[in-house]
């Protein structure tokens, strides 16, 4: 059998690209249907080392890639027309950009002088998200490939009309080679920067045109620097850490496997030291609070002396963003001494008082700390940990009493996830239940808190099931799944994807803000009420549906819903609007109450 001849893009930049996302290791692209991405879609689908999907709504396929780069930590590329198609991407372009998830925008464009002319779907690309980028680069349109068209035009400055031939020859490869340099220079940024870049890509008519014959060019070298810091800077952390007596290690973000667990462990022993872990820093340990907000609530109930007597000398922050607006409430009035923010990449002034950058991995940083270190003798654990126990005690003693609200739903459904689960959340009131509940065994926790919005996170989920080895559950709340419904608009949605929605008729996290409830304004413009549920949707989109409105019919359709299926299933959970706000509030006063 004859090998297939290799086939690339006509259109010189197109075929460029294309290569250099292979040569950097870049396999996945995702496409959205358009006419002058035409030769970038060529390119990638017809090489074999590419896999690549078709998302045709814009922003849904910049939150799926984000899923997929999400899971892979690599660069994943995302392929659209010219126009008003680019800017759909931006949500998932800010989510990246404060998540460090690396993103490729191959944008394709008009030629330079068809912009602000009266031509369709053409906009101003340069520059459109630049705020919230690792790097951009608007390339240079190619002058060999349609250069008679070119030369015809009188609004054209790319080619002076008594070019020869050879001039234009000559004018071209030195183009492709400032295109060459610049594409890998911001593949580069995605590859070590760990964020979201922008590659915008002018090209002429014809589009659709296929060639054997590969260009040549000259790979640039590398200009990434890395930053190394010296073991002496790291001893002198460690000399201060163990000086002090009252430390608290509080983690937001965290990738699974990012902290090994013998040094977590020995983190955890040390009785000088609280540690604050966030359901989404895939860390847990009997020692640490795993659940933020059933320590800080009940404390903003108690008095200031003991809210004082409490805070910590040093504080150390490791990973990325923190859901707890009551940890982050706590540390800008009862201020440490000294924040060190860990992070090869960036540091956040979160609590007003950052006073060290460390530039290297949490892991590393921790290890260094911890090797070879005795046992050392403190209270600060056992005096935090002792009001943390109480106060869980108190409220699940509480919840056990109460009836069918969003608090008992959750406590009920990550109770009964099963292990090895790879569970994504939904962001709002999702996120927020999920932080005061344990997780089973295993569990691998993500969720877009870069941003913290509500706009695509099924699409995220979707996609970060295509890599994910584990069976993929999202939770979800009413609003997120009904404003992200295009993320189950494709084909690649596994068997065992599940989707558990708790519909409260609206934005129920709302009622626990300040305002004025229930009234013609606030249901609409706030609360959002509605009376949607998801039973026909499941059915057009493929999947298996089933409801529970009670303890008793959740824990029934729980049962079943985690078995093997021949198609992906939606269970529907719907709570009763009113009274979840006003159980949740009750539940953090019980755990305050010495009563």
């Amino acid at each position: 059998m004859l090998k297939k001849t290799k086939s690339y893009p006509s259109i010189p930049i197109a075929q460029t690209i294309v290569r250099l996302c292979a040569i950097k290791g870049i396999k996945h692209v995702i496409i959205s249907a358009g006419s002058r991405n035409a030769p970038l879609t060529n390119g990638f689908v017809e090489d074999e080392f590419f896999t690549t999907y078709s998302i045709i709504d814009e922003r849904s396929a910049a939150f799926f890639a984000l899923g997929i780069a999400q899971q892979l930590k690599k660069p994943v590329a995302l392929v659209c027309t010219s126009g008003s198609a680019l800017l759909n991407y931006y949500p998932a372009i800010a989510e990246a950009y404060y998540s460090d998830i690396p993103l490729v925008v191959l944008s394709a464009d008009r030629m330079p002088h068809q912009v602000d002319i009266g031509d369709g779907q053409t906009i101003r690309q340069t520059g459109v998200f630049e705020p919230h980028l690792e790097g951009a680069a608007y390339l240079k349109p190619d002058i060999s490939h349609s250069y008679e068209t070119l030369l015809k035009n009188p609004l054209q400055k790319e080619i002076d009309q008594n070019s020869t031939n050879e001039q234009i020859k000559i004018q071209q490869l030195n183009l492709q080679q400032k295109n060459v340099n610049e594409i890998v220079r911001i593949l580069d940024f995605a590859l070590h920067k760990s964020g979201p870049v922008h590659l915008n890509i002018p090209m002429e008519e014809p589009l659709y045109g296929m060639t054997s014959i590969p260009i040549d060019f000259d790979l640039p070298n590398s200009q990434i620097i890395k930053k190394i810091l010296h073991k002496k800077d790291l001893d002198k952390f460690k000399e201060k850490w163990h000086f002090e007596q009252r430390k608290m290690v509080l983690v937001g973000v965290l990738a699974p496997d990012s902290i090994e667990k013998k040094i977590f462990n020995s983190l955890c022993k040390d009785p000088t030291v609280i540690v604050l872990t966030e359901t989404t820093s895939n860390l847990y340990h009997t020692n640490s609070i795993n659940s933020i907000d059933s320590l800080m609530a009940p404390l903003e109930m108690l008095t200031k002396e003991i809210r004082n007597s409490l805070k910590p000398n040093i504080l150390i922050t490791l990973g990325g963003m923190v859901v707890s607006k009551k940890i982050k409430s706590f540390l800008r009035i009862y201020t440490p001494k000294a924040h060190w923010h860990v992070d090869s990449k960036k540091a956040y002034n979160t609590y007003y008082c950052l006073s060290e950058h460390i530039r290297i991995s949490a892991n590393a940083f921790l290890k260094n700390l911890y090797i070879d270190k005795g046992s050392v003798e403190g209270f600060y654990e056992a005096e935090v940990l002792k009001y943390y126990n109480v106060f869980k005690q108190r409220g699940q003693e509480w919840l056990r009493r109460q009836d069918f609200s969003d608090l008992k739903v959750f406590e009920m459904i990550l109770s009964k996830l099963p292990q090895n689960t790879h569970l994504q959340l939904a962001n709002s009131s999702t996120i927020r239940y999920s932080q005061l509940f344990n997780l089973p065994k295993n569990t691998s926790v993500f969720c877009n808190r870069g941003t913290s919005g509500i706009d695509g996170s099924t699409s995220t989920a979707v996609g970060a099931a295509q890599i994910s080895n584990q069976p993929t559950v999202l939770i979800s709340g009413d609003l997120s799944f009904f404003y992200d419904i295009n993320g189950l608009w494709n084909n690649y949605i596994p068997k065992n994807f599940r989707i558990l929605l708790i519909n409260n008729s609206g934005g129920g996290i709302f009622r626990i803000l300040p305002g004025e409830k229930d009234t013609p304004k606030y249901d609409t413009y706030f609360e959002t009420v509605h009376k949607r549920n998801a039973k026909q949707m499941a059915k057009a989109l493929g999947f298996n549906y089933a409801t529970a409105s009670s303890l008793f019919g959740l824990n029934l359709k729980l049962r079943s819903f985690f078995k093997v299926s021949d198609r992906p299933r939606i269970l529907e959970i719907h709570t009763p609007r009113k009274i979840n706000d006003k159980i949740i509030l009750a539940y953090f006063k019980a755990m305050a109450d010495q009563h």
